[in-house]
């Protein structure tokens, strides 16, 4: 589903720039929960940018699903996020103007389907939220607001869902209700999972765990199940 080989990245800063990313290599299988933790500042939400085709890599490959990214123009990275990659950020980014329904329609209306209400509203009564469908964003918890994000980012099936710290805003309660329902959407549609977070808990309950740490990625998948039982 994901192959990357010797990615590299860096931002300018001062008189020199600053490595981010270092010859990362990863590869992740269809329907797999890959983890990804680390300190604050070591690449983790760039990484998850350079997957979803947000930003380019200074060098290195990234193939998803089959397609090598360096081949797509701006157009058809947004074609491929559109039908195969779905995202959902720490903040939310709701449009605060649209109920919790036109917000989950939304890439289908900009798609042009003629389903995307039906399916908008069937996908907030999964997530729990059908009697909130024409609140708006403000109107709605933090939890329900990640909820709604959710249904945004799945609403279009992408074989792909990248999590930027899902649940780093989010109270205990809120936080588990939307970990469970990562992992079962993810169990029900066989999506590819791959998250960011700083709860080595909560990362613990994937299938594998990779730390990115001076600018490499490693496997620490055995040492924190064993800290770390999963729930």
């Amino acid at each position: 589903m994901i192959d990357i080989e010797n990615l590299h990245l860096s931002y300018p800063m001062g008189h020199r720039p600053v490595e981010v990313l270092r010859g990362v290599a990863l590869r992740v299988n269809a329907g797999e929960r890959l983890a990804i933790a680390g300190p604050s500042g070591s690449g983790k939400s760039s990484l998850l940018l350079l997957l979803a085709g947000l930003e380019r890599p200074a060098a290195g490959r990234i193939a998803i699903d089959g397609t090598d990214l360096a081949t797509l123009d701006a157009d058809g990275l947004a074609d491929l996020r559109r039908e195969r990659i779905g995202i959902v950020f720490q903040s939310f980014h709701l449009l605060p103007s649209l109920s919790a329904l036109d917000n989950v329609a939304l890439p289908l209306q900009m798609a042009g389907r003629a389903d995307a209400a039906s399916r908008a509203a069937a996908l907030l009564d999964r997530v729990g939220l059908g009697e909130r469908a024409h609140h708006l964003p403000s109107q709605l918890s933090g939890g329900e607001q990640q909820r709604v994000a959710i249904a945004r980012a799945l609403v279009h099936r992408p074989r792909l869902l990248l999590a930027d710290e899902p649940t780093g805003n989010l109270d205990d309660h809120s936080g588990e209700a939307v970990r469970q329902l990562l992992f079962e959407l993810n169990a029900e549609a066989g999506t590819t999972l791959v998250l960011v977070t700083h709860d080595l808990a909560f990362a613990a309950r994937c299938d594998r765990v990779m730390r990115l740490h001076d600018g490499t990625l490693h496997d620490v998948t055995h040492e924190l199940k064993a800290r770390h039982v999963p729930a």
